[in-house]
């Protein structure tokens, strides 16, 4: 089930010519399937690429075109009118320097010119040539944009295009714009995933854990306004990541950043290894029993709140997890989330959420109780 992170939102989609505008159909789909409410509002150009009734059909409306005596602009991006967002997504460097000298001479740009005078949420989606892209006018216009407060997206400059966003990155912008942001301002840091131990030059120790949990308090913390950083192996979206494989590699970077920036909320979200093996040179040979002699590792969670007290949130998966959980809150974490074995790699669970008040169980996919953990946090 997907996670209704934009219910009862109305967003404004606004399409200009971009061959990019080929995507809009698919992002219309994705802005529905969470909940949103979407209209579209094309340029002429925008309509030669992409027919109307593409868009009609994508969104369940009828596309605007063109502006008529009903000022479909006024009714939607006025004051008090029916959007919560204008997504300009191609937004073309046409467009862009329209909208940066508030010049209104199609449908998209008087809607943008409405909404900032308005004052509601505008996120722009630059589609373009790099070269056009790195044009200093350009460059300049997009920096006026964030001085209206319009959010800029960045392209992905690939074979020589600023090409459009990635889907996930306009869908999760778009959801941090309209939402409540009570996270606004606060440093998380977050580990994630597994930890990969060497035992020879080809073989590692690790566990089951995918990272999906981590995932979803990283990209929940964001959408609620935080200031993300990620230690962890993977790549997630928007946030900061900050890449590294073994235990040790991930406690001296938790630190690293702590001395360097400090930390409002920790999350501990990873599977961060409890033993170390001794590292062989080489392969170890096959065919052979080898014994590995396993050392204890520190736990990161301690030294983290012991030098810098921020809100902490541990994770406890073990069989008498909820006895664990009592003496994490006692060494200090704000909130230990406890689950089984059988949420490793699973898309969802059950999850007893254990702090001062209590314990509180939570049941759904990731992303609920990634909702229900931030939910949580004074």
């Amino acid at each position: 089930m997907t996670h209704t992170t934009l219910e009862g939102k109305e967003i404004v989609l606004a399409v200009t010519g971009s061959i990019a505008a080929v995507e809009t159909v698919k992002l219309a789909h994705e802005l529905r399937r969470r909940g949103a409410g979407v209209q579209a509002v094309m340029s002429e150009a925008a309509a030669r690429i992409v027919h109307p009734d593409a868009l009609t059909y994508a969104t369940g409306r009828p596309a605007i075109t063109a502006l008529s005596g009903l000022v479909e602009h006024v009714q939607w991006c006025g004051i008090g009118g029916k959007a919560d967002l204008l997504l300009v997504a191609p937004c073309t460097a046409n467009t862009i320097g329209k909208i940066a000298c508030g010049i209104d001479d199609t449908p998209v740009t008087t809607f943008a010119t409405t909404a900032l005078g308005s004052g509601k949420p505008v996120v722009a989606v630059p589609a373009m040539h790099e070269t056009m892209y790195h044009h200093r006018t350009v460059a300049e216009n997009l920096e006026r944009l964030s001085t209206l407060g319009v959010t800029v997206l960045k392209p992905r400059i690939e074979e020589g295009r600023a090409k459009i966003a990635e889907m996930e990155v306009i869908v999760l912008e778009s959801e941090r714009a309209v939402n409540e942001k009570p996270l606004t301002g606060r440093r998380v840091l977050i580990t994630s995933g597994p930890c990969r131990e060497p035992v020879d030059d080809v073989r590692v120790l690790t566990t089951r854990s995918t990272g999906k949990m981590g995932r979803a308090l990283a990209l929940e913390a964001y959408r609620r306004g935080a200031e993300v950083t990620v230690v962890h192996a993977d790549i997630f979206p928007c946030v900061r990541n900050v890449r590294c494989s073994s235990a040790r590699e991930l406690h001296d970077a938790v630190l690293a950043i702590g001395e360097r920036e400090g930390m409002d909320i920790y999350v501990s979200v990873a599977a961060i290894s409890d033993f170390v093996p001794p590292r062989f040179q080489g392969k170890l040979p096959s065919g052979e029993p080898v014994t590995l002699t396993l050392d204890p590792l520190p736990k990161v969670i301690d030294d983290v709140i012991a030098r810098y007290r921020p809100h902490a949130i541990a994770f406890k998966l073990a069989s008498d997890a909820d006895a664990q959980a009592r003496t994490l809150l006692e060494r200090g974490a704000a909130l230990v989330v406890a689950n089984t074995p059988e949420t490793m790699g699973a898309d969802g669970g059950m999850f007893a959420l254990h702090s001062a008040k209590g314990i509180r169980m939570v049941e759904g996919s990731k992303e609920e109780v990634a909702a229900a953990i931030w939910s949580s946090v004074p």
